[in-house]
């Protein structure tokens, strides 16, 4: 990820690469491929032993994607799916991500307590699209490369199963705090 797909101007990350082509396709700046590094780094570090540098350079990558992250978050508490685009729809399952992602990392002290209001912003943002059956919606379906940004605004929302996941985390992450 950090090789090949980090987008050095803002520290998020590009949806893909091509290594035949040599390019970042539409050079999207995702927003449930960015959850999955968030969330996904705050477990990588609870789970290996990483030599100290290691360990510093991956948290430098963290604080660096929440920086900006807290700087893209939409008034509603939700990202869009397109991180840099606000015509781009709010997605849940990204939200999600990155509410359980900042909210651990925040209580694991991986990075400056004061980022965790974004966390919050964005658990409450997400309770809002769970309906009285426990289904989680706005969730962006399977999402492949796309070469284009007009693409990925045009991904359908339905229910899926990682949207469903993302926001167990988060739930079970925000219960930690209230312990």
């Amino acid at each position: 990820h950090l090789k090949y797909l980090t987008d050095v101007r803002s520290g998020l990350f590009f949806h893909g690469w091509s290594f035949k082509e040599g390019h970042h396709f539409a050079e999207a700046l995702w927003g449930r491929g960015n959850a999955w590094y968030t969330a996904g780094l705050v477990d990588y570090l609870d789970m290996v032993s990483v030599p100290d540098g290691v360990r510093k350079f991956l948290l430098t990558s963290l604080n660096r994607q929440v920086a900006k992250l807290a700087e893209l978050q939409a008034g509603s508490g939700m990202w869009h799916t397109l991180l840099d685009d606000p015509s781009s729809y709010e997605e849940t399952s990204a939200t999600a991500g990155f509410a359980y992602g900042i909210l651990k990392a925040a209580r694991r002290r991986y990075i400056d307590a004061g980022c965790a209001d974004a966390g919050w912003r964005a658990l409450a943002a997400v309770l809002r699209r769970i309906d009285g059956e426990g289904v989680v919606h706005g969730v962006s379906y399977g999402t492949r490369m796309g070469r284009t940004l007009d693409f990925y605004k045009n991904i359908p929302q339905c229910p899926m199963p990682y949207g469903q996941s993302m926001a167990l985390l988060m739930l079970v992450e925000g219960a930690k705090h209230l312990e």
